[in-house]
């Protein structure tokens, strides 16, 4: 394989560009369709076939989607440092291919799964053995070392095939970002609808697909190799990030004046090539300069750092205030993802209780209710970019700014949290009177929850690649998986703490697996109130925020509209 460095000379002149985003890009659709073919209904498939209870099963949902978003920090690290984009992706596609046979097994061989259960009540069925606990898990396992190194690499690896240097290069890759949200809807659409559909009838066969549908997104990967852009890894980013901290300890007794007088001599060699920006001194997080001080005997003859743990270059040093200025929004969109991952397991479990009856011969599948949402992002985006945004601009000359928009996306998860919790109150109470409720009665809170995702979770990936360098990009997006990680485990925690001391001896806990027992708009209201807390402790990081020098959103002359936006915008 040859290896072209930082994209300077192309070994041929037909590499790169869209022929090469084609195969990236079928590469990544049939990649989703395989993995989340299993993950749309797998709630339902663990209830059903291994008869666990509504908690346990989300339980084992939420640790293996916690592990699942965890690892693409690995595989950043790992693509960074040792063996480049190319071959993160190339190893863990057959990871995944190795994960989806694995679960396909469990549901194919009998020895695999607890026998069929005729009860109604999966609860008194059965339960499985440590074996088939163990060969699922082992097949889910897979399933994350695989995502763990296809999702921080697939779009950085699409950017490499654009010259960003040219007019051309950035708006192949703006237009790349395009693509790449429209295939992941049409994904998740097809995976909650088609797929899903075909496992009310056998499981066997709604895994089967999926897993060819992987085993074609390797074969095209591989026949785009001779297309492809290949950047040489350049080192891990954590390791720079390791001897800023380092550096700045060992001179932690330096004294250095509040702002940049020149009385202080900086260490700034020429940024190394391949780099699109050059990061200035910033007065925020002043300890961290000493690490960029020229001391006596931190050079060399030839101008050189004569010991790298010592002393750090300025843009090293504004690398990893860019990371510390990042975590408190970060942290911040993890409670909106909470509710996301509720309404994905819970609002299952609902449907199969309400009447989900679409004309005389068709009961629509549980799992599929969510692509509401989906279907609610596909036409809320284009009406958002092509219609609403022009108009703000041409009346006020006024545009939301990226942390407005996760502002407004954390709105509407709480609202779509309170409605939830309504439309679960009035299902309930339907139920005891023997009277199934509309499954469609659930589209209000779907909706809600899709402009959420509109809002914050497209705005946070475009604020995350946005306010990091280029070279850091695979952190940058790795760290929006890392929030679904942290999310899922958030999740796991709340369930299971609810579980234990919601109920009583005389009166059920709220999540009971008999949900017309329980009390699950409870649940839902109770982290509608954490999203009040973390709107407030959003605002607050949103205000103290300062974006990165050189932007685009420091381009922007806007109105304000929502007073969620740093004080200091140029203080930098």
């Amino acid at each position: 394989m040859e290896v072209v460095e930082n994209r300077k000379i192309l070994p041929e002149k037909n590499r790169g560009g869209w022929r090469a985003i084609t195969f990236i890009l079928g590469n990544e659709t049939l990649e989703k369709l395989g993995s989340m073919g299993v993950s749309a209904n797998f709630m339902l498939y663990l209830r059903n076939v291994f008869h666990m209870e509504p908690v346990e099963a989300s339980n084992v949902y939420y640790l293996w989607m916690g592990l699942t978003n965890f690892a693409p920090l690995l595989g950043a690290l790992i693509s960074d440092a040792y063996i480049g984009r190319f071959k993160t992706i190339a190893y863990a596609s057959f990871f995944s291919i190795l994960g989806l046979m694995t679960v396909t097994l469990t549901a194919c061989l009998p020895q695999l799964h607890p026998p069929p259960c005729n009860n109604p009540r999966p609860d008194e069925c059965e339960n499985p053995n440590k074996l088939q606990l163990g060969i699922l898990f082992l097949g889910l396992g897979f399933l994350s070392i695989g995502s763990g190194g296809i999702r921080p690499c697939s779009i950085p690896f699409g950017v490499d095939q654009f010259d960003q240097r040219t007019e051309q290069g950035l708006k192949g890759m703006a237009s790349f970002f395009n693509w790449y949200y429209l295939t992941l809807t049409m994904v998740l659409i097809f995976s909650h609808t088609v797929v899903v559909y075909l496992q009310t009838f056998s499981w066997v066969i709604g895994f089967s697909i999926p897993t060819g549908l992987m085993a074609c997104a390797v074969v095209l990967f591989f026949v785009g190799m001779r297309f492809y852009v290949y950047v040489k890894p350049e080192g891990s980013v954590f390791s720079g990030i390791a001897r800023v901290i380092v550096a700045a300890r060992k001179k932690r007794n330096l004294e250095i004046p509040p702002a940049d007088d020149g009385t202080v001599e900086y260490y700034e060699p020429p940024v190394k090539h391949g780099l699109l920006s050059k990061l200035p001194l910033t007065d925020q997080f002043k300890f961290l300069d000493k690490a960029a001080v020229i001391g006596e005997g931190d050079l060399t003859s030839e101008g050189a750092p004569a010991n790298k743990w010592r002393l750090c270059s300025v843009q090293e040093v504004e690398e990893v205030k860019c990371l510390i200025r990042v975590v408190p929004v970060w942290s911040a969109g993890i409670i909106s993802i909470v509710a996301m991952t509720t309404q994905a397991t819970f609002m299952v479990f609902q449907a199969t209780k309400m009447d989900r009856h679409m004309g005389p011969h068709f009961d629509i599948p549980a799992a599929s209710i969510a692509v509401i949402s989906y279907i609610t992002i596909g036409i809320w985006v284009p009406i958002y970019e092509r219609l609403l945004v022009p108009f703000l601009w041409r009346i006020r000359k006024f545009r939301f700014t990226l942390l407005q928009r996760m502002g407004i996306g954390i709105v509407f998860a709480i609202l779509s949290m309170f409605t939830a919790g309504i439309v679960e109150g009035v299902r309930r109470t339907r139920a005891t009177e023997m009277t199934q409720m509309s499954v469609f009665w659930l589209a209000l809170p779907l909706i809600l929850m899709g402009l959420c995702e509109s809002f914050n979770f497209i705005g946070q990936i475009e604020f995350f690649n946005g306010q990091f360098p280029e070279h850091m990009r695979s952190i940058a997006n790795s760290l929006f998986p890392l929030s679904f990680a942290a999310a899922n485990y958030l999740s796991s925690l709340l369930v299971t703490t609810v579980h234990k001391v919601s109920g009583t001896k005389e009166q059920p806990d709220w999540l009971n697996k008999d949900l017309d027992r329980g009390k699950l708009d409870y649940f839902y209201y109770l982290i509608a109130c954490l999203g009040v807390i973390n709107l407030m402790y959003f605002w607050y990081c949103a205000r103290r925020y300062q974006y990165k020098a050189g932007s685009q959103i420091e381009d922007f002359k806007e109105k304000p509209f929502l007073d969620i936006e740093p004080n200091q915008r140029h203080d930098q």
